[in-house]
């Protein structure tokens, strides 16, 4: 889907693009005037925009937004920030399978650097989750959330996440399991590279999370979010 802003926005009902997204509509959708697009406005509706103007350096078309974009799943990811490199992969994907909120959390076995990274700047984490909303023909951003000290967020702001809904610890070799029918909404919490330290494992635990292990395989981070993401709904 072309994701529009409100400054592509010439007059209601007609935008103008130019850059990434005009070369994208014209080397990857190949569109020509008169040709009919999927198009969405970020935070607001979806539906379609017809080309009326396709020249070197623009795009002009003609909206038809009458399609509200698809529901949030009711899911907190708290995420211990993986290596900066994949960091954009799972950012972007847990925009496109629709989480709502997403956390980056410290932990022992997360590097100092990784906090460093250009990577963690907001306009960066932007732009991965404006992709993530393209793939999946999303106009709704996530609400991003980066925790960096451990124990203040799980001590003082997890509980109340949990709270009336169901917190699950990916880990492995705890041998626990998801529930049947989880209760909404769900956090879901999932580990560095190397996974959790024990401590960390017993305050997650402390602030109402249940143990959930997907096997003796060990998974990438964006693998297993998808694992979880599908077993979960």
């Amino acid at each position: 889907m072309l994701l529009l802003f409100p400054e592509d926005l010439v007059r209601p009902g007609l935008a103008r693009l130019s850059g990434r997204r005009l070369e994208h509509v014209r080397e990857v959708h190949r569109a020509e005037v008169g040709d009919d697009l999927a198009v969405g406005l970020l935070g607001g509706p979806m539906g379609q925009g017809r080309v009326l103007r396709l020249e070197e350096g623009v795009l002009e078309l003609d909206l038809s937004l009458d399609q509200a974009p698809p529901p949030k799943l009711p899911l907190t990811l708290v995420l211990a920030v993986p290596r900066p490199k994949v960091l954009n992969r799972v950012v972007a994907a847990a925009a496109s399978l629709g989480v709502a909120h997403l956390v980056l959390l410290n932990a022992w076995k997360v590097e100092k650097a990784y906090w460093a990274s250009p990577r963690m700047k907001p306009e960066s984490l932007r732009e991965q989750l404006l992709l993530g909303l393209e793939q999946a023909k999303d106009t709704v951003l996530p609400e991003v959330t980066l925790a960096r000290l451990f124990r203040p967020f799980v001590e003082d702001e997890l509980p109340g996440l949990v709270a009336g809904g169901t917190g699950l610890l990916a880990h492995p070799g705890t041998g626990g399991t998801a529930p049947r029918v989880p209760a909404a909404p769900i956090t879901l919490a999932i580990g560095p590279e190397g996974g959790w330290i024990d401590a960390e494992v017993q305050s997650l635990l402390q602030a109402g999370l249940q143990p959930l292990d997907l096997g003796p395989r060990i998974l990438r981070t964006e693998t297993a979010l998808a694992a979880l993401v599908g077993r979960l709904f």
